[in-house]
């Protein structure tokens, strides 16, 4: 600015102007709940007196992730996931269940797309680049071209590094180029061609806190934008997600790039040494890979050339075992995440206005002969969160006009205790660009002793760096203050002066106001009408229309050769049967059978295994009001509506979890249910019920050509149904083996219920059932899916929730290590559709053809 203008310049008094009431008049969303500042202090009471600045380096984690993490750890064995013992499968279940969460937090899914975790992002990008199908040129089609954009971090420009020595051409592309030199409309598919192109590309950038279109994608993939749409072949785009992820929300439905690296230690703070590569389930298997590692093999020789990959696609790529522990505290550092904020859409419009406004002030500073105190380096005025980050770079100047290097800035920041970042930030390209460093410079610097990250911030009087500021989702106020009132009070020559033209201009920027706008409003759901705590669900029998409940000799008599004796419905996945005698079926087998199950705070299903007091919880469910029931000893009773129902909860709503080796979906049940199972179970808990969208098919029984069949939240099949002549005959059998010792024989009513069936019938000879094919109970048509193969688990005492060895012990002596007991079963057709199953009706079966 000439001196002659510095009378159009406000002195003012700096601390008037930098107030959080000037701040609210511009920016509408700070924090994320009316406790902000407790929040504040309670979870980051460590940096008191500190100006953290560097969140795009790496942002901090709150003091209740790492407790909640210690407690986690404390509480559980985690065990080597390869291995297939408890600990191990408690491992491999947390460890895909946090798959599924990094999948829902850029919504997508496990359809779409495979999580890979690697070391950090670099190691995502070098895996791509080692994989990625690179071609040389041939006679009849071109080399592949590896294309990046010149504002990308150096991680992705050392794709190059193995691209050279294969033939492909290697085009750096300018920000401008990408749509300036599109084509109108998307390039026709060249068949002919399948040569593969890679176009790399940040969602943000790390030193200015650009955000790229993320119409970039889908315009690349088409050839519509340049330089895809100047070359034939098959395009595909990595979307550098690491700077971006950190505070924006990333929505890959609509946006599928076909790799997108990013490191979780920019997200959450913790863990460090841990990323992710997502790659789309329909590009990896464009995916080559030279080496491989423990757990990558379905199967190889060590004598000869021959090895298999495993078709799990994250398996493949995931050399040795995983950093489990670190990937475990995952589920912690997206608990806190959302607990804290409400979510990234949140994140994004808290840290965006604190950028916005510093950059407002510090643009607008001046020196008293009215020289502006700052150089920023930036492709907008920070009008919107779409196309800006909570990333600010620039450099200071004198009242000369003359740039005060940026190692100068940094040890001065130090003093005050502000942490700010300095230098290039591994960004050559968009160094260059806004500092108008040419090639020949980086040549001439290098020479005059100048290397990455070194202290030489100034060569001939022209910079080689910047300073960079960014805010993470816990800056506050209190951080923009500090920075600005550091920088007034060393590097601004007083009388302090502002250019009050540009600040009213920024100020009335409507642009930045209507995006303010652009907060998700937060549905909410009327909370379930509760029963009365008089209502209750009958369990008194119920006559039914075969006579009864319990139908024995007067049945037999009537020529009933074999009937039903017992339903039992299990509502949650292992938790206390509740014991019907007409009982509508449903779709997925007996309405309401396992249509929920109990998690532990990982989001990992608990089963009687690992929880065996789950067997002390009593379902009931009330038809008439719709209700479920949660009963308990030393517990009140609580109900749950059986419609859908979720709570306004980010953290827990519609999920994906692991269970029996399937991907589900469910939905939260509120916090209610999940404080009342998590205090009964001393452990953290909550209640999911499968959600009525997803569909998950049955793969037990396919050799038998047992069609595909949709399943609730069961281990195999619709029913399980055991024979009560075969219980009766092991009844015999374990008391023939506890005569000589001092255990009470098992009751036979409670060894049905360590079988956890759902139908008991009475067969006429024990282990029947093993040789049948198919069945009919009343008007019901059944077919046999297979035995079932029983665990620990029937060890269980269901009224105690104590492990014992029986009867598992006396099963495997009895049929010699075959520790199989009961059938799965099918219902092929419904009679109607209110087809109801009642104690007392007439079994028949057929045997499958010798």
């Amino acid at each position: 600015m000439p001196l002659q203008e510095a009378t159009e310049k406000e002195s003012l008094n700096f601390n008037q102007l930098c107030t959080f009431e000037s701040f609210e008049e511009v920016w509408s969303h700070y924090g994320y709940k009316s406790d902000f500042k407790d929040v504040i202090e309670r979870e980051f009471s460590r940096t008191k007196g500190i100006t953290y600045l560097d969140h795009a380096g790496a942002t901090l984690y709150p003091e209740s992730l790492v407790r909640e993490f210690y407690q986690d750890i404390s509480r559980n064995v985690y065990g080597n996931p390869h291995s297939h013992n408890p600990s191990s499968r408690l491992t491999h279940d947390t460890v895909e269940h946090v798959r599924y969460r990094i999948l829902q937090h850029f919504n997508t899914t496990p359809d779409k797309y495979s999580v890979i975790f690697t070391s950090g992002c670099t190691a995502a990008l070098k895996l791509v680049a080692e994989s990625f199908p690179w071609r040389p040129p041939t006679a009849t089609e071109p080399a592949s071209q590896f294309c990046y954009l010149t504002d990308n971090h150096t991680s992705v420009v050392g794709i190059r590094g193995v691209t050279s020595a294969l033939g492909v051409v290697s085009l750096p592309v300018s920000p401008e180029e990408i749509e300036a030199r599109a084509k109108d409309v998307a390039q026709s598919e060249c068949r002919s061609c399948q040569t593969p192109h890679l176009f790399c590309y940040p969602a943000q950038s790390n030193f200015s806190g650009r955000k790229y279109s993320l119409g970039y994608v889908r315009g690349i993939q088409a050839r519509k934008l340049y330089p895809a749409c100047d070359s034939q072949g098959r395009w595909f785009v990595l979307l550098d997600a690491a700077s971006f992820a950190s505070c924006s929300p990333l929505d890959l439905q609509e946006h599928p790039a076909d790799f997108v690296p990013f490191s979780f230690y920019k997200m959450f703070g913790f863990p460090t040494g841990l990323g992710a590569l997502l790659v789309r389930n329909d590009t990896a298997a464009l995916l080559r890979k030279a080496y491989f590692g423990g757990g990558t093999a379905a199967a190889y020789l060590a004598g000869e050339s021959y090895y298999v990959p495993t078709p799990n696609i994250a398996h493949r790529f995931e050399d040795g075992t995983i950093s489990f522990l670190d990937i475990i505290a995952l589920n912690h550092s997206f608990d806190a995440l959302h607990t804290l904020t409400g979510g990234m859409d949140k994140v994004q419009l808290h840290t965006f206005g604190l950028a916005r406004y510093t950059y407002m002030l510090l643009s607008s500073l001046c020196h008293g002969n009215g020289q502006p105190v700052a150089q920023i380096y930036s492709d907008s005025e920070f009008e919107n969160p779409s196309t800006q980050g909570a990333i600010l770079n620039f450099n200071l100047t004198d009242c000369h006009g003359e740039i005060v290097g940026y190692s100068q800035v940094d040890k001065l920041a130090s003093l005050f205790n502000i942490h700010v970042r300095t230098g290039c930030f591994c960004n050559t390209g968009a160094c260059q660009l806004f500092l108008g460093i040419t090639n020949q410079d980086v040549k001439s610097n290098l020479q005059a002793g100048h290397v990455c990250g070194d202290n030489i911030d100034l060569v001939d009087g022209r910079p080689t760096g910047s300073v960079r500021v960014s805010f993470g989702y816990m800056s506050t106020f209190q951080d923009c203050q500090n920075f600005l009132n550091f920088v007034v009070e060393c590097f601004v020559e007083k009388p302090v002066k502002v250019d009050k033209e540009k600040l009213d201009r920024l100020k009335s920027n409507t642009s930045s106001k209507g995006s303010s706008q652009c907060l998700l409003t937060m549905l909410t759901n009327g909370k379930p009408n509760h029963i009365d705590n008089r209502e209750r669900a009958s369990t008194d029998p119920v006559v039914n229309k075969y006579g009864g409940k319990a139908i024995t000799k007067e049945a037999k008599s009537q020529g009933k050769a074999q009937y039903l004796t017992n339903i039992y419905i299990y509502p949650i996945k292992s938790c206390a049967a509740f014991e019907v005698t007409d009982w509508p079926v449903g779709p997925l087998g007996l309405l309401h059978d396992r249509g929920w199950m109990v998690v532990n705070g990982n989001g990992v299903c608990l089963n009687q295994k690992r929880e065996p007091r789950l067997c002390l919880i009593h379902p009931q469910i009330y038809l008439p009001s719709s209700t479920l029931l949660l009963q308990a000893s030393g517990m009140d009773t609580i109900s749950v509506p059986l419609e859908n129902y979720s709570e306004p909860h980010q953290s827990h709503g519609v999920c994906q979890s692991k269970m029996c080796g399937d991907r589900v979906q469910t939905v939260d049940c509120g916090d209610e249910a999940a404080s009342w199972l998590s205090e009964f179970l001393g452990q953290p808990c909550r209640l999911k019920r499968q959600s009525p969208d997803f569909i998950r098919n049955m793969k037990k029984g396919h050799e038998k050509g047992v069609s595909s069949t949709a399943l609730s939240l069961v281990n195999e099949a619709q029913y399980l149904m055991i024979n009560h002549a075969s219980v009766d005959l092991l009844q015999r059998h374990i008391t023939s083996r506890q005569e000589s010792s001092d255990h009470q024989p098992l009751d036979i009513h409670e060894l049905i219920s360590r079988f956890r069936a759902n139908l008991v019938i009475s067969g006429l000879d024990p282990f029947e059932e093993d040789d049948w094919s198919h069945l009919i109970i009343g008007n019901t048509h059944f077919q046999v899916a297979g035995r079932c193969g029983r665990c620990q688990m029937i060890g269980v005492d269901q009224n105690t929730g104590v492990k014992t060895k029986e009867p598992l012990l006396s099963l495997s002596a009895y049929r010699k290590g075959k520790v199989t007991f009961g059938v799965y079963l099918v219902h092929q057709s419904l009679d109607g559709s209110n087809a109801t199953l009642s104690v007392g009706a007439p079994v028949m079966s057929q045997r499958v053809p010798t």
